[in-house]
């Protein structure tokens, strides 16, 4: 990529290389868009120039507090198979639906802090 490209293409271009050689997967965290900056030299907002460019490229999802996320179509796929092992794992305890569920949002509640 030439001198000529802006700081924040050249960010989307290497996130992308890095998804598209298996470095980077479906589900890693990218770093804090600060800590990110620093580390390249770079403003803030040029890295977040970069995610927001990823995000619309379907590449990343940001989650809030929680970061920002390679997205990939293997996500939906662990996602749902995680769903049906714990659902299997709860009927075979004998928790009724309603009980899983309220286990994992509480999980879930943990996990947000």
């Amino acid at each position: 990529m030439s001198s000529e490209t802006p700081p924040y293409a050249r960010l989307v271009a290497a996130v992308q290389a890095q998804v598209a050689s298996g470095e980077l997967s479906a589900g890693d965290r990218l770093p804090p868009v600060r800590t990110w900056a620093e580390r390249e030299g770079l403003a803030a907002g040029t890295v977040a120039r970069a995610v927001k460019e990823l995000e619309a490229r379907g590449v990343v999802e940001t989650r809030g507090r929680a970061g920002t996320f390679v997205r990939g179509e293997g996500t939906e796929q662990a996602a749902r198979a995680a769903a049906v092992a714990y659902a299997r794992t709860q009927h075979r305890l004998g928790l009724e639906e309603a009980e899983a569920v309220r286990l994992l949002q509480q999980a879930w509640r943990a996990l947000r802090g």
